[in-house]
C-alpha cells in the first residue's frame, strides 16, 4: 500500500511547486513538490480504508510522506485514547513548522476533549526540542484561546524559555492570536510578562499585522516596543 502512496506522490509532484515549497521550509531538503490540498484528498481516502495498516507501514522519506500520515491521524475515525498513542507516535517526525501547523489544525478532536488533550500537551509545553514546544503552542493557540483557558495560555507561554527560532515565533503567532480574541486580557499579561526581548517585539508585529486590529490601536501596540 505504501510504495503506491509513494508512487502516487511521485506523480503528483510539480517541479515548479517544488522549488516554491522548498523555499518555505529552509531546515529541509526533502520536498516532492505535491499542493496540500492534494494530499488532504489522498488523506481522506486513506482514512476510509485500512489507515491503521497504512500508518504501520507509512515511510518517511519525503516530506509530503510524512506531512500525509499528520493529516491522516486528523481524519481517521478512532476513539480518543487511541488517537491520542497516533498523536503522540508522530510527534517526533515533525522536523519543519509546515509539518507541526497543518498537523495542529486537523487535531480537530481537541474541542470536544479539551480538558483531556490540555493534559496530554503539557509534556510537550515543557520539552526542551524545537519541534515538539512548536507543536505544543500551535495547538494552543489553535484549540485553547477562548474564555476558560486563555489566562492559563498566558502561564504557558510564559514559562518557555527556548532559543529556538520556531519556538518563538509560535509564541509570538499564540499571543496574537489572544490579543484577537481577548485584547485587554493580552494587553495586561504583555506588560507584566517575562518574554525575552525578540519574543515580545515579535508578538507586538504580529499583532500590528492583523487586519482585526485599527490603526490607532496598532499605533499604540507599535509603542510599547522594547528597545
Amino acid at each position: 500500500m505504501d510504495k503506491t502512496v509513494k508512487e502516487q506522490l511521485l506523480e503528483l509532484a510539480e517541479e515548479n511547486y517544488q522549488r516554491f515549497a522548498s523555499s518555505l521550509l529552509p531546515t529541509i531538503d526533502n520536498v516532492l513538490g505535491v499542493r496540500l490540498p492534494l494530499l488532504r484528498k489522498m488523506a481522506k481516502t486513506i482514512a476510509k480504508g485500512d489507515w491503521r495498516t497504512y500508518l504501520k507501514q507509512a515511510e518517511n522519506d519525503y516530506f509530503e510522506e510524512i506531512m500525509l500520515q499528520g493529516m491522516v491521524i486528523g481524519c481517521v475515525p478512532c476513539d480518543l485514547e487511541e488517537k491520542l498513542l497516533y498523536v503522540s507516535d508522530f510527534v517526533p517526525k515533525i522536523d519543519n513548522w509546515s509539518v507541526c501547523d497543518s498537523f495542529c489544525v486537523g487535531l480537530t478532536f481537541t474541542k470536544s476533549n479539551q480538558e483531556r488533550v490540555w493534559d496530554f500537551l503539557q509534556p510537550y509545553l515543557q520539552s526542551n526540542k524545537e519541534y515538539e514546544l512548536r507543536f505544543g503552542v500551535v495547538m494552543l493557540l489553535n484549540f485553547y484561546v477562548d474564555p476558560v483557558y486563555i489566562q492559563r495560555v498566558f502561564e504557558k507561554l510564559d514559562m518557555i524559555k527556548h532559543e529556538g527560532y520556531y519556538v518563538k515565533m509560535a509564541v509570538a503567532w499564540a499571543l496574537s492570536v489572544c490579543y484577537v480574541k481577548d485584547a485587554h486580557a493580552t494587553l495586561a499579561y504583555l506588560q507584566q510578562c517575562s518574554l525575552d526581548d525578540f519574543t515580545y517585539n515579535k508578538t507586538l508585529q504580529k499583532i500590528t499585522e492583523s487586519h482585526r486590529v485599527d490603526a490607532d490601536t496598532k499605533k499604540r501596540i507599535r509603542a510599547m516596543k522594547r528597545k
